[in-house]
């Protein structure tokens, strides 16, 4: 399994990764940035699919060898791409929301376990005060092009920078506010603690994505997603599932015991800053996406997909193999 290190994701899963969920099967943790799993979520998906269309083709060759009477071409294809090594081991991944249409054909996303809210989207920050007409042919680092927060962004920027931004420069998170700080790029997206940060460093927000969202849809807005392997088999999804949600009661009925392993992984961020971000990030969509939440989850995929910037989902393509 690979999540992030950010509090809400090792406070939801604390119970689970100490083996303190009854019943749940043992994991092994990777902690990594959103980008780095969703990268390793498309490279796997990507995979399935090269080998699928291998073993289509050697199928169809061995169709043809039989009715020819050929002898059958070379050996086996391996169902995995060997190049992809150990990326393929991750079972479970927090991905952002924006990548699942790249990736739902090997993965099923959980109804649980990710991090949906109100008041809790990205931002755009700018040095100086100013207005969203002022970023058309303008630098913006963005922490990732398939984040949910690039996704928010530019749905945005379409409605409220006319003739658009200009040049988008990826930056890892922690670089963004110092590049807007010391002016090598003109504004920068931001996520997560930094809504609490961005004043240290002397910054104005220009704009809130998550409130230009909820006031267009009044949905909730989609962040981070939980996603598991389709080729574990509708069973084990569910009882992943069950982990995951029992895992995030634990965290609430006891929020003090992960608070450790929460400030371990914090790098170095304030503790009070990691409980703004866990409040903020863990709610009532985190133990059940419901209604609403793939109501949002479904309105942003194709709002993005009618601008272009993601592929269109197909019909059943959010639904959990096996039900709730």
């Amino acid at each position: 399994m690979a999540y992030s290190p950010c509090p809400n994701d090792t406070f939801v899963f604390h119970a689970w990764s100490h083996g303190l969920v009854p019943g749940a099967p043992a994991v092994d943790v990777t902690f990594a940035d959103i980008d780095i799993t969703n990268g390793l979520a498309e490279r796997t998906a990507a995979g399935s699919r090269e080998a699928g269309e291998r073993d289509d083709a050697k199928r169809q060759v061995a169709g043809m060898d039989a009715d020819t009477g050929a002898v059958s071409g070379s050996g086996a294809v391996s169902g995995s791409d060997p190049r992809l090594g150990p990326l393929l081991d991750h079972d479970i991944l927090k991905v952002s929301y924006a990548v699942l249409p790249w990736i739902l054909d090997a993965y099923a996303l959980l109804p649980c376990g990710g991090a949906l809210g109100r008041g809790c989207g990205p931002l755009v920050l700018t040095a100086a005060p100013g207005r969203a007409a002022g970023l058309r042919g303008k630098r913006v680092a963005v922490p990732s092009e398939r984040s949910t927060a690039y996704l928010l962004f530019r749905l945005w920027a379409a409605a409220e920078v006319p003739g658009g931004v200009g040049e988008i420069v990826v930056l890892p998170f922690h670089e963004i506010m110092p590049a807007v700080r010391d002016g090598a790029v003109d504004a920068g997206l931001v996520i997560h603690e930094a809504r609490f940060t961005y004043r240290d460093y002397g910054l104005h927000c220009l704009a809130d994505m998550g409130e230009h969202w909820e006031n267009t849809t009044g949905l909730p807005i989609p962040l981070g997603a939980i996603v598991a392997k389709r080729s574990l088999g509708e069973r084990r999804l569910r009882e992943l599932a069950d982990a995951v949600r029992t895992s995030v009661r634990m965290a609430w009925d006891d929020p003090e015991a992960s608070r450790p392993y929460v400030l371990e992984h914090a790098q170095e961020m304030d503790p009070a800053v990691a409980d703004q971000h866990i409040g903020l990030y863990v709610n009532e969509f985190t133990a059940d996406l419901g209604e609403a939440g793939y109501a949002a989850v479904r309105g942003l995929l194709t709002r993005a997909a009618a601008e272009g910037l993601v592929p269109p989902l197909g019909p059943h393509a959010l639904a959990f193999p096996g039900g709730a």
